[in-house]
């Protein structure tokens, strides 16, 4: 029996993957500074960004890596030339406007692009500017979460009662399973009623996998965007539009705002990266609003990222929380999983300060494991596998 170490795999073209590539949509009202943060996180100005509504019709695509020190850190450690980072897909979709859901502005066609998406990312704007036309005429953060969310509930309740004609012919037919099922979709109507999302519905695992046949567009996690002036990065807390809107996903969505300025972060695209640090040294900012926004946005996906590296290669590789060793193997290779026999790893802290392998192998510090091993954020990975 041959047994093989791969630490890391060049995929071949015809290499069959599990590819764990999740969608953030990018939403907010009309000229927010939707667009302009999608160019500044994917580098690049294949959005239009004009001071006009709707000047986004059709979504935009962009992958974009995430922001990951680690991984310099384990190519130094293993003298790997070259570096592939972990990456997630961005989408910029058009701006939601008031009655969206009964067809206002691009009403359903808005709405259809936000159930391609895993999650989503509220641009809020929270700065003044006279020469930027808001759609309500006022800059009010609070108002305009709520006139997001309420069209989304709105159209969640639309989607129920559609679903509740298909239950109600589930029950005439003395199915089993119905009146559970119907008993569940009048609690989520009453829960979207009070104009509450329904992720934040308290829920069972059970319920929670027959709520998602229901494709609601409001069980998606979010997060907040805080699009402010320049003049406001190096002290956002200062802010009082960034204050509202933290208070606001807090206790209303137990989720988190991320402070960014999209025109600044749109300049530093077209900068060299030595350059856009010194700029934004000379504002006092420390890093960049779009890498913490990339960041808080792999989080609210629930990836997680583990190293593998060799002396040509490292590479973050993405799995979702809770992966089990065999199915992180088979991120990089389905032959990784099929023939899986164990893996060893290491906590990227611990290589960190051991400094190599083989210093860390001395000291006791690479563990095996087996097929019930839960991957953790941070591991570096060393996958034995075979295959006959």
């Amino acid at each position: 029996m041959l047994v093989r170490e791969i630490r890391l795999c060049n995929a071949r073209a015809n290499a069959a993957k599990v590819v764990c590539m999740l969608r953030a949509g990018i939403i907010g009202l009309p000229n927010v500074g939707k667009s302009t943060l999608f160019n500044a996180l994917t580098r690049s100005h294949k959005a239009p960004a004009e001071n006009y509504p709707f000047c986004t019709i059709e979504p935009n695509v962009g992958v974009v890596t995430v922001p990951d020190p680690r991984v310099e850190r384990v190519a130094a450690i293993f003298k790997s030339p070259k570096v592939v980072h972990a990456a997630i897909e961005f989408v910029d979709i058009a701006g939601l406007v008031k009655d969206a859901h009964k067809g206002e502005g691009l009403g359903n066609k808005f709405l259809s692009h936000i159930r391609e998406v895993d999650a989503l990312v509220q641009v809020v704007r929270c700065f003044d500017d006279p020469n930027v036309v808001h759609v309500t005429g006022k800059v009010d953060p609070i108002s305009d979460i709520e006139t997001v969310t309420t069209e989304l509930v709105f159209a969640d309740l639309e989607t129920l009662d559609r679903h509740a004609q298909v239950v109600a012919k589930k029950q005439h037919a003395h199915d089993k399973s119905a009146d559970a099922e119907m008993a569940l979709l009048k609690r989520v109507q009453a829960h979207l009623s009070t104009g509450k999302p329904a992720v934040m519905l308290d829920l069972t695992h059970d319920e929670q996998a027959i709520v998602k046949q229901w494709c609601l567009l409001t069980t998606k996690p979010e997060i907040f965007a805080c699009n402010v002036a320049e003049s406001a990065l190096a002290n956002p807390e200062n802010d009082p539009h960034v204050t509202a809107v933290r208070r606001y996903a807090e206790t209303h969505r137990a989720s988190e705002a991320v402070v960014v300025s999209a025109a600044l972060e749109s300049e530093l695209a077209d900068l060299s990266p030595q350059e856009g640090r010194e700029y934004l040294d000379s504002l006092g900012v420390k890093e960049s609003g779009v890498a913490q926004l990339i960041r808080a946005t792999y989080r609210l996906l629930r990836l997680r990222t583990f190293f593998s590296a060799n002396e040509k290669e490292a590479h973050a590789w993405t799995i979702r929380e809770g992966m089990t060793a065999p199915q992180a193997a088979g991120v990089i290779h389905t032959d990784f999983a099929r023939g899986f026999i164990c893996a060893e790893t290491v906590t990227f802290a611990q290589l960190d300060a051991d400094g190599s392998m083989h210093a860390a192998r001395e000291r006791g510090h690479i563990h095996q494991h087996g097929r019930d091993y839960v991957v953790q954020d941070g591991d570096v990975i060393l996958f034995k596998f075979n295959v006959t």
